[in-house]
């Protein structure tokens, strides 16, 4: 990566190949299988009358652009499915994120969520644990921005151990992510040994003031939660006012993530969303030392200037 494209923090960057995004067969009938099963579960019947009904106008009418969709929808349900639109452009993704609506599907076209409750971090309420504190003190790991954002992706894609190997991210969502990254408003996370190999990460979109989560992986105990450590300092560095997670997590609440209702959190995305965004490849400072930012943090907590 040049020096030029390093320092550009504020222009989307002209990438000049595209990546691959494919699933085997294999792995394409487990996901359909399992995602089968996925809706079929008792606290998921709920929304099966509307997905039935979006499917049939799906199959049988106009596709709908992605804002026409939500302009004619409700949520519904405490997961808030809205309806079922394939547009998965750049600006159609930017209007419905600002909006606090994401795609999430494991087949069948796309379907579009609002959840009643969001799951959000406000940086002042971030929390360390203890484990990650002594793992950041020992150095044994490199942590960057934007270093391979489609290998992040494919982690987060992968089976994980004790865990149901079924993934939202597909092919399709893959490559509507990719161009957003390609815009410079998608950014990864990367954690590294000192191999160096890619050991954990994570990834979102950034729209104004507002971090969205995507997802997150580790293939060493503790490696995600370094990444979001390193994401969270840097994001309250540069002034956004929150990082969204979608729904709560175990993993989420002891970070410091709370949950807040959808018009609370919509206000805010109005707020804040339209800001101007930090677009093009992220780039931790050159002198930026996460063990040092952690304890001077500790600090000011501790002794608070008058």
């Amino acid at each position: 990566m040049s020096t030029l494209l390093q320092n550009v923090c504020d222009v989307p960057l002209p990438f000049r190949y595209n990546e691959k995004f494919r699933e085997p067969l294999r792995a394409r009938l487990r996901r359909i299988a399992l995602g089968s099963a996925y809706v079929m579960q008792p606290k998921r019947l709920e929304l099966v009358p509307s997905l039935v009904v979006h499917t049939a106008r799906h199959l049988f009418g106009a596709e709908l652009t992605l804002p026409a969709l939500l302009d004619r929808h409700r949520p519904v349900g405490r997961k808030g499915f809205i309806g079922i639109s394939n547009d998965m452009s750049i600006d159609s993704l930017l209007y419905a994120y600002s909006r606090g609506v994401f795609p999430f599907c494991h087949l069948g076209p796309m379907k579009w969520w609002a959840p009643e409750e969001r799951a959000v971090l406000f940086f002042n309420k971030a929390h360390i644990e203890s484990g990650t504190r002594k793992e950041i003190k020992r150095d044994r790991f490199d942590v960057t921005f934007d270093r391979n954002f489609a290998a992040v992706m494919r982690a987060c894609a992968e089976p994980r151990p004790g865990k149901t190997p079924l993934t939202w991210l597909t092919p399709r969502v893959m490559r509507a992510l990719w161009d957003l990254h390609k815009a410079g408003l998608a950014h990864s996370v990367e954690v590294w040994d000192l191999e160096p190999r890619l050991v954990g990460g994570l990834f979102g979109i950034a729209i104004g003031g507002v971090f969205f989560g995507e997802s997150q992986f580790s293939r060493v105990n503790g490696a995600s939660k370094i990444a979001s450590t390193f994401l969270n300092h840097h994001l309250a560095d540069w002034g956004f006012v929150l990082r969204d997670a979608k729904w709560i997590s175990e993993h989420h609440a002891g970070a410091g993530f709370e949950v807040i209702p959808r018009a609370r959190f919509n206000a805010l995305l109005q707020d804040h969303t339209s800001r101007p965004t930090r677009r093009g490849i992220w780039q931790e400072a050159d002198d930026f030392d996460l063990a040092s930012a952690i304890a001077n943090q500790t600090a000011s907590m501790k002794h608070p200037s008058d």
